[in-house]
């Protein structure tokens, strides 16, 4: 995988062709990971969100060097897919009742509840305070990465994922708390 990410990054299309049945299931399940916590009736589906993924990733013009970078890159892209369907959303609801989300490591949130747009943007707070921690928060939980690929994926430990994890979770609660 990583050598086809290589040669598609070099410019070959055999190469993309190749490589996208290899990654569409992990995106299918990322995606599908993402929505699993909808309301029924929601219009965006897993498979429109990989579309969607797959669209921004061959225009991205990014230079992967592995297999754990290009997933990286998608669950940045998945998340700010999700922010960006939740704003629309939330603008055509003319701004509906936020509500307050706890973090669990096994949901983050559901996308487009009220408190999505709320959570990207305590997390570009974070990331102004602290880069490394909202990375963490991206990698693990809008990209369904292990501690272990997330920690190779930063050049950290997977001990410094787990702490840096810990640290964002309880400044985002309070962020997210209005605190």
């Amino acid at each position: 995988m990583t050598k086809l990410l290589r040669q598609w990054s070099a410019g070959s299309k055999e190469a993309l062709n190749e490589l996208m049945p290899l990654v569409y299931d992990q995106l299918r399940r990322l995606a599908s990971r993402c929505l699993a916590s909808e309301r029924p009736g929601h219009t965006l589906r897993a498979t429109a969100l990989v579309n969607e993924a797959y669209l921004r990733l061959v225009d991205s013009g990014v230079d992967f060097q592995d297999r754990v970078h290009f997933f990286a890159v998608a669950a940045r892209l998945l998340r700010q897919i999700l922010v960006d369907h939740a704003r629309t959303h939330n603008r055509q609801k003319r701004g509906a009742g936020a509500q307050n989300l706890t973090l669990d490591e096994a949901i983050l949130v559901a996308p487009d509840q009220p408190g999505l747009v709320e959570l990207d943007e305590a997390l570009q707070r974070l990331a102004a305070n602290d880069q490394r921690k909202s990375e963490v928060v991206e990698l693990v939980y809008f990209g369904g990465l292990t501690y272990d690929e997330t920690a190779a994926a930063m050049g950290i430990s997977p001990a410094t994922v787990h702490r840096e994890l810990r640290m964002a979770k309880a400044w985002l609660q309070t962020e997210l708390a209005g605190g």
